[in-house]
């Protein structure tokens, strides 16, 4: 198991972090850490790099307790925080021989991760002239430096501009082929593109923990219909296998259905019934964000 962990809870003061969260990650896997900002996100990421320790439970990483193997720990995980420390005046080949030297990685290692990350067009410039994309390849590339079969990511995509993120997104993936990556993102989309599981954490606690293939599978679906005159939602929640009926703006509503059958016949049928027009009828899947709303709100 690349990632156990049992019980942690964490408290700042009087104010509970993380309380008594238990999950665990295999190897390879991709999995996507989501939440609200004061979730309990970092601090997870924190307790799993053992820059932290947790107040009650237990959590391990590759096996090795975080409290009491801490260098095994390191020595199993890359890291790449959320705001990427990196030194400016130094150059990017520089800099990665320099951690080299730390991690005490063959020399090698430095030109691979360079290639690995695509990072040799700029690999003889000072960091500081690097794009916010390229200075998150120069993370990865140190996270990668030392080979772990664990990468924490928190929040690598923030920031990036759309051909960034694909670049980024599709380096991430080629590294999940042969490690375990465990990243934190606010964009759904994102993990969507990237993740083949998601947990999310709300107020310090695990809401879901899915398998984004069983999301996608999952026999729900929303209706948007926008009729010509106000609907009363009681009419609306009438309709056979109807879960919930949201009047998002003027004569427009979504319909949530606890089905895989397509629905829209039978709200056709409702309007025809009731002497309605329908100015517009679409069909939308349940989806990620629409779960990490009902969750988090």
């Amino acid at each position: 198991m690349s990632i156990e962990v049992t019980g942690i809870s964490k408290l700042y003061g009087h104010q509970k972090a993380l309380n008594n969260v238990s999950f665990k990650v295999e190897k390879p896997e991709i999995v996507g850490f989501l939440g609200p900002n004061g979730a309990g996100k970092s601090t997870m990421m924190k307790i799993l790099t053992t820059y932290l320790s947790a107040n009650d439970g237990i959590a391990k990483v590759n096996g090795f307790d975080v409290n009491e193997n801490t260098q095994k720990v390191q020595q199993s995980v890359g890291y790449l925080p959320e705001h990427n420390p990196l030194y400016l005046d130094m150059f990017v080949k520089e800099y990665l021989s320099f951690n080299a030297h730390i991690y005490k990685a063959d020399k090698n290692r430095v030109d691979e991760v360079i290639e690995i990350t695509g990072l040799t067009p700029e690999a003889h410039k000072k960091i500081g002239q690097l794009s916010k994309g390229y200075r998150q390849r120069v993370g990865l590339a140190n996270a990668l430096l030392h080979d772990p079969d664990v990468l924490i990511l928190d929040e690598p995509t923030t920031g990036l501009d759309p051909n960034q993120l694909v670049d980024i997104r599709n380096l991430i993936k080629t590294i999940g082929k042969t490690k375990t990556v465990f990243l934190s993102t606010h964009i759904m989309q994102e993990v969507e593109a990237m993740c083949e599981r998601v947990i999310i954490i709300n107020k310090g606690e695990i809401v879901a923990d899915k398998k984004l293939k069983d999301l996608r599978d999952e026999k729900e679906q929303t209706v948007i219909v926008e009729f010509d005159y106000r609907v009363e939602d009681t009419f609306l929640l009438k309709l056979p296998k109807v879960k919930s009926v949201v009047n998002t703006y003027d004569f427009v509503y979504e319909i949530t259905f606890k089905t895989s059958e397509d629905m829209r016949s039978h709200v056709f049928d409702f309007a025809h019934d009731n002497q309605l027009k329908i100015l517009q009828l679409n069909q939308k899947n349940a989806s990620l964000e629409s779960l990490f709303r009902e969750l988090t709100s």
